[in-house]
C-alpha cells in the first residue's frame, strides 16, 4: 500500500481527495490535515510515501513545503493556479493537478505514483469508479451557438483555447464552443489526448511531425509550451521504436 498524506487548507479539497483516496485500492490514508507544519513532521519522520499538497497555504506555503522535506516523500502538488507548475517539476514533483480536480485526472496521477513507488506491481486497471474518460471513448457532445453537437474523437485534429471559447478542429470543420479548457481535457481519454500549451490540445495519432518544440498537424503548427514540454515529450519517448 502507498501511504498517502493530503495538506490543504480548505477543508472541501480535503474531503474530495480523501474520497478519491478511498476509491483506490493501492493507496490508504494517513491523515488528512490543514496543519502544513503537522504535516512535515509526518514526512520527516519517515511515516508516508505520496503527498498530496496544495501551493497555497497561509502557515508554509507547498513550494516551501517542498523544499524542507527534501525528497522524503513523493508530492503531487494540487492548486487552482497553474502559473506554479514549472516550479514544482523542478522540484521533481510526480504530476500537478488543477483544482477542481476530476477524478480522472486523479486516476492518472496516482498511476504515475504507483509506477515510481511500486515499480514491481502489476499496473492497478480499474479503480472502484471507473475514470470519466472510459465512458467517452467514441464521441462527446458539445453545445455549439444554436445546438449540440455530436464530435467523433477519432475526427479531432487539435482544439484551440480562445478568450472566452474554444475551437474544435477536424480534417472537415471548425467548431466553437463555449467550453472551457480544462473541462475539455478532462473530458478527452488521455492515452489519445494530451495538452500541449494552455492553448491547445492535440490527438496523438493525428501528430505528423515534431521539430524542436512545435508539433506539425497537416498545415498546421502548433507550439509545446514550457509547462507541458516535459510530460509531452515522455509520452512521446515511450512511443518510439
Amino acid at each position: 500500500m502507498i501511504r498517502c498524506l493530503v495538506v490543504d487548507d480548505e477543508p472541501l479539497a480535503l474531503h474530495i481527495l480523501e474520497d478519491y483516496i478511498s476509491k483506490m485500492p493501492f493507496l490508504t490514508l494517513v491523515k488528512a490535515t490543514t496543519n502544513p507544519i503537522e504535516a512535515l513532521q509526518l514526512v520527516q519522520e519517515g511515516r508516508v510515501d505520496l503527498v498530496f499538497l496544495d501551493v497555497q497555504m497561509p502557515e508554509l506555503t507547498g513550494i516551501q513545503f517542498l523544499r524542507i522535506a527534501n525528497g522524503k516523500a513523493k508530492v503531487i502538488l494540487t492548486t487552482a493556479y497553474s502559473q506554479y507548475a514549472l516550479e514544482g517539476y523542478e522540484l521533481d514533483v510526480i504530476d500537478y493537478l488543477l483544482k477542481p480536480i476530476a477524478f480522472d485526472r486523479f486516476f492518472k496521477a496516482v498511476q504515475k505514483a504507483q509506477a515510481i513507488l511500486q515499480p514491481s506491481s502489476k499496473p492497478e486497471v480499474k479503480a472502484e469508479t471507473a475514470p470519466q474518460s472510459d465512458f467517452l471513448s467514441d464521441f462527446i457532445f458539445v453545445k455549439t451557438e444554436h445546438k449540440i453537437q455530436k464530435v467523433y474523437l477519432n475526427d479531432i485534429l487539435f482544439i484551440e483555447g480562445l478568450k472566452d471559447y474554444i475551437s474544435i478542429f477536424t480534417r472537415a470543420e471548425r467548431i466553437i464552443t463555449l467550453q472551457n479548457m480544462k473541462k475539455m481535457e478532462d473530458a478527452l481519454p488521455d492515452k489519445h489526448f494530451i495538452r500541449v500549451h494552455k492553448s491547445y490540445i492535440v490527438s496523438l495519432n493525428k501528430i505528423d511531425s515534431i521539430e524542436r518544440s512545435r508539433i506539425f498537424i497537416g498545415d498546421k503548427i502548433i507550439p509545446v509550451g514550457d509547462t507541458y514540454r516535459e510530460e509531452f515529450f515522455k509520452i512521446v519517448d515511450g512511443k518510439n521504436i
